[in-house]
């Protein structure tokens, strides 16, 4: 009779580790990073000011690294500008972003020089500028085109404060 209970209960042992609903610890949902707000950028045509936005400004490196990661939304007319010291080509991905995505990409004397609409969620697959860029701006799929938003177009932005 022990020797049959000593041979069942390592059985039910491994049952109950492998069955259940609370088998498993936990997992803690990754919190959302919180859209914060340091300035301003107005999209200009011919010295007229066509709209303007909220920003949040990436000019560290680890910013800019995270962007938009783990942001389920944007506030109503806001984006995210990355400021880089450089002019080149800029490439981005969307890994761990779950947001669609325009970029527009801004060069040196502050003109959108090219723009790449409606970036797939958590793709790993780079987004390249066609042509060399100083800044890079992010604001939710289908900006661009609701706007009207067109290469050439410029922009201006400041910090809050300024």
């Amino acid at each position: 009779m022990i020797s049959g209970i000593l041979r069942v209960l390592p059985l039910t042992l491994l049952l109950h580790a492998c069955g259940g609903t609370n088998s498993r610890p936990e997992v803690e949902p990754t919190p959302e990073i919180p859209f914060r707000i340091d300035g301003s950028l107005d999209f200009v045509r011919a010295d007229s000011v066509l709209f303007r936005i909220a920003i949040e400004i990436a000019e560290s490196d680890s910013a800019r690294a995270r962007g938009m990661m783990q942001r389920t939304s944007f506030p109503s007319e806001s984006g995210m500008l990355f400021l880089f010291d450089d002019v080149q080509i800029r490439q981005f991905w969307m890994g761990n972003t779950p947001l669609s995505l325009d970029l527009i990409f801004i060069g040196a004397n502050a003109a959108i020089v090219d723009f790449s609409k409606y970036a797939t969620p958590f793709s790993d697959e780079g987004i390249v500028s066609r042509v060399p860029a100083q800044h890079v701006l992010e604001v939710p799929a289908g900006f661009v085109d609701s706007r009207g938003i067109v290469e050439g177009d410029h922009v201006r932005w400041r910090r809050t404060g300024e």
